[in-house]
């Protein structure tokens, strides 16, 4: 039954909504839309490990803690920390979102966050991360992504050290996965706040289950990821406010 908090104007009404966040970490995504009265159907574009040298992480991540300033990329990298070492800091410390400041929270840590938009361009925007000339700087996360924070804080003047605490690999999807997707009716969203797990999820489905997947519609977190969702082969495509989850669900009602 759906809750009487949820907004009628945010009901999913019954429509199935496909989850790519990274296995293991869909569960409360999915209970939302269960109380939004949707669907969930998880099906993971990315899948998280730890780092090969625990130990080797463990005593970079202890450096670390004693910078100026932190910047912790995703709610996994704070979740990959923390397994290394407890998070006890006298840095300034910001996260990029919301998300990824709550779970610095559980560990007894505020974050600063991105005022307006909830990604590393809006982080960026922070007044107190304008000048960063000769502050020792420490960047947590995983390798690879689109560089943006690791290049903007390099340009301000930043003393920086990038700390990896997790990897992002590819998921392993099994054939269940394929025959819900083949099964999505077109009504369904598919919620996308990843270029990285859309391309995974490009690679791995048979051409049949990818047109089905395309020809949902593709709610997204960014215009940018709107590109890569056209580009993948999706006609519909809606762009979210942010890459919170009331946000992402609220357009998915749409």
């Amino acid at each position: 039954m759906q809750s009487k908090n949820a907004s009628s104007t945010n009901s999913l009404n019954g429509r199935v909504v496909v989850i790519t966040r990274p296995a293991g970490t869909a569960s409360s995504l999915a209970r939302q839309v269960r109380v939004r009265g949707g669907v969930p159907l998880l099906l993971p574009g990315l899948s998280l490990r730890g780092v090969d040298d625990a130990s080797v992480a463990g005593a970079a991540l202890g450096d670390a803690l004693k910078d100026e300033v932190l910047v912790f990329t995703s709610p996994a990298a704070v979740r990959f920390a923390a397994r290394l070492r407890p998070l006890r800091t006298r840095a300034v410390v910001f996260a990029v979102g919301q998300g990824t400041a709550r779970a610095l929270r559980r560990h007894g840590v505020v974050a600063l966050v991105p005022e307006e938009r909830q990604d590393s361009e809006g982080l960026l925007e922070h007044p107190a991360l304008s000048n960063l000339r000769d502050r020792r700087v420490a960047l947590i996360g995983a390798p690879g992504g689109r560089g943006v924070l690791r290049e903007q804080l390099a340009a301000r003047g930043a003393r920086l050290r990038e700390l990896h605490v997790y990897r992002r690999v590819a998921p392993r999807l099994l054939r269940r996965h394929v025959a819900a997707v083949m099964a999505l009716p077109s009504s369904a969203r598919v919620l996308l706040s990843s270029a990285e797990a859309l391309e995974h999820l490009r690679a791995q489905l048979p051409p049949e289950a990818l047109a089905r997947f395309c020809a949902a519609t593709a709610v997204v977190s960014s215009e940018r990821l709107a590109e890569a969702a056209r580009a993948a082969g999706f006609r519909r495509v809606l762009v979210a406010a942010s890459a919170l989850a009331a946000d992402l669900l609220a357009t998915a009602a749409k």
